[in-house]
This record gives structure tokens, C-alpha cells and sequence, in this order.
């Protein structure tokens, strides 16, 4: 979690100085929800989320490294910076979807593939407030359970979408009892030792054949919904520096693990000292990084080249594709 904090706010800071371009969408505050989740699922477990995909790209197992060489359109990111804040990929790590709720059905899909060849896994689809009210996520609410899908819904209400909050944009923001015949549970999303006991027993629920699940995790972020958008305007200083001081997953964690005498404060300032300089350093290094050469914008955009040249791009002469990750056997 300190980890994933640091690298935003070093996010936020290379937006500031006009190094990230585009758009990029924070997730401090939020940490807890990725960190747990992530400590309840196994190899076979695959996961999709929304454009809010910094911290669930580094918990997938993307290096610091390739998420901030990413953000900043450098060839060391780990989609060769060329897909920015909201297209970040991994093992078992489906993105980062810029589409508002796209990624719903595309999780139910890729939980339908694993059940379908016989693999033991489910997948994690999340998606925030504001798209939990989109029509594609009660569409897939039912194939899920009609075949018993072994997907996990994980709205996560961070009581903001957009620049419009959960009550102004929704006539019940009991997220969880959406599924209506899909079970639903409530989870505080600032508590990383309650999102993991949650996840642990959605994932033991859908691999004994049950089917899917919804869990509803209240969490909060501190940013606006982009960087575009001061976050202020909508809601007060006042309630973001309460939630900081009262809420915060990082904060309770410590307090809590300190209280049990698990670790000593020394213990865990080593551990903020450590992931501090880290993410300094990789923030040098992807600053310093290279783009990719012009040429490679055009490569890898077919699994399997059936063509030589990509049609539709431009009026004039079409690009000529060409591979650089390995081939694709189909």
C-alpha cells in the first residue's frame, strides 16, 4: 500500500510537470481494495478493471518501473508506452478499459473461458459507482448465474462518479444487493484485512460451483475523478482530510498491526523509507527513459498478421505492420 501510494502521488506529480499527457486517473485512498484482494486470489485467478488501474497493475505483478514508464509513454512501460493511464496489461491482468462498465462483461467472459477449459480460476470484474448503474452489468448479472460463471463483481464505491456522487446518481447505492439473485456482500473498503477475509470466501463461493458473486467495497479517493478535475467542487476539503484522518487504509493498518505487536514503528518506517526511494528512483529512470521509435507505432496491432499493411488509418499510404512480441498461434 505505501508502495502504491508513493507511485501516485509521483504520478500526480509527472502530470503536474506535463511529462503523463492524456489522462490519468489516481487511486490513492483506495489502496486496500487491490492490496486484499490481490492476498486472496491464486496463480489461475485473473482480474479486469476499469481505467483507476495503477494500483491493480502493480499488484498483477507490472514492476513500478513498468507502470511509471507507461504512464509516461516511454519504451520500458510495460505496454511499450503505448497505452498510457488506462491501458495497462499482465499475467492474468486484463487492463485498465477506458469504456465506462465495458470491462463488466468482458470479465464475465474471461471467467466463462476458465470454467469452459477446465481451469481452476475465477475472475475479479470491478467497476466503480457510477457504472454499477450501466444496463451491460444486470445483462451479464444474469448469463453469469444462469451458467454459474465463476466471476466476482467488485463495485467499487469510492462515492464519487465523476464529479456526481453515488446518492445524487442512484435511487439505491446498496451496490450489493444489485445482483438481486446473485448474492451480495458489503465490505469496508479501507480495511485490507476485511477486503481479504471477503475475497477468500468469494473466491472459495465460486469455485464450489455456486456461481458468481457481488461484493460492494466502500473505499474513497482523495483525488479528484482525473487530474483534470480539482475534486473540490462537488465535495468539501473538510470531508477528504476527515476521511485521511479517520479512514485512511494505510494509517489503520499501521494502528492496527502496532496495537498487536506484530512490527515496531521502526519496522514500518524502514518499510516507508525503502518504497519511497524506490519509487523516486524509478520516477528518474522513466523520466529519462526513451520512446518508442516511430515505426513500432504500427507494430503488434494483429495477434496473427494476415496482412502485411494496416488499412484505415490514414487517406494516404496504409501503415506497414510488423511484429515485435512473439507470434500468436491460432
Amino acid at each position: 500500500m505505501h508502495t502504491i501510494r508513493r507511485m501516485e502521488t509521483s504520478a500526480g506529480s509527472l502530470y503536474k510537470e506535463k511529462i503523463i499527457r492524456g489522462f490519468c486517473h489516481l487511486y490513492s485512498g483506495q489502496e486496500a481494495v487491490c492490496v486484499g484482494i490481490k492476498a486472496a486470489l491464486r496463480p489461475n485467478d485473473a482480474v479486469i478493471t476499469a481505467y483507476r488501474a495503477h494500483g491493480w497493475t502493480y499488484v498483477m505483478g507490472v514492476s513500478v518501473q513498468g507502470v511509471l514508464a507507461e504512464l509516461t509513454g516511454r519504451q520500458s512501460g510495460c505496454s511499450r508506452g503505448k497505452g498510457g493511464s488506462m491501458h495497462m496489461y499482465g499475467d492474468n491482468f486484463y487492463g485498465g478499459n477506458g469504456i465506462v462498465g465495458a470491462q463488466v462483461p468482458l470479465g464475465v467472459g474471461i471467467a466463462f473461458a476458465l470454467k469452459y477449459q477446465g481451469i481452476d480460476g475465477v475472475c475479479v470484474s470491478l467497476y466503480g459507482d457510477g457504472a454499477a448503474n450501466q444496463g451491460q452489468v444486470f445483462e451479464v448479472y444474469n448469463m453469469a448465474k444462469l451458467l454459474n460463471i465463476p466471476c466476482i463483481f467488485v463495485c467499487e464505491n469510492n462515492g464519487y462518479g465523476m464529479g456526481t456522487s453515488a446518492e445524487r446518481a442512484a435511487a439505491s447505492t446498496a451496490y450489493y444487493t444489485r445482483g438481486d439473485y446473485v448474492p451480495g456482500i458489503w465490505i469496508d473498503g479501507m480495511d485490507v484485512l476485511a477486503v481479504r477475509e471477503a475475497a477468500r470466501y468469494a473466491v472459495n463461493h465460486c469455485t464450489s460451483g455456486k456461481g458468481p458473486i457481488v461484493l460492494e467495497v466502500a473505499t474513497y479517493r482523495y483525488s479528484g475523478h482525473s487530474m483534470s478535475d480539482p475534486g473540490t467542487s462537488y465535495r468539501t476539503r473538510d470531508e477528504i482530510q476527515e476521511v485521511r484522518q479517520t479512514r485512511d487504509p494505510i494509517t489503520s493498518f499501521k494502528e492496527k498491526i502496532l496495537t498487536a505487536n506484530l512490527v515496531t514503528p521502526e519496522e514500518l518506517k524502514k518499510i516507508e523509507t525503502e518504497s519511497r526511494a524506490m519509487v523516486d528512483e524509478i520516477t528518474k529512470k522513466a523520466k529519462a527513459d526513451k520512446e518508442v521509435d516511430l515505426d513500432e507505432l504500427s507494430a503488434d496491432v494483429y495477434s496473427v498478421n494476415l496482412e502485411e499493411k494496416i488499412r484505415n488509418i490514414t487517406p494516404f499510404e496504409p501503415l506497414q505492420h510488423k511484429r515485435i512480441g512473439p507470434a500468436v498461434n491460432m
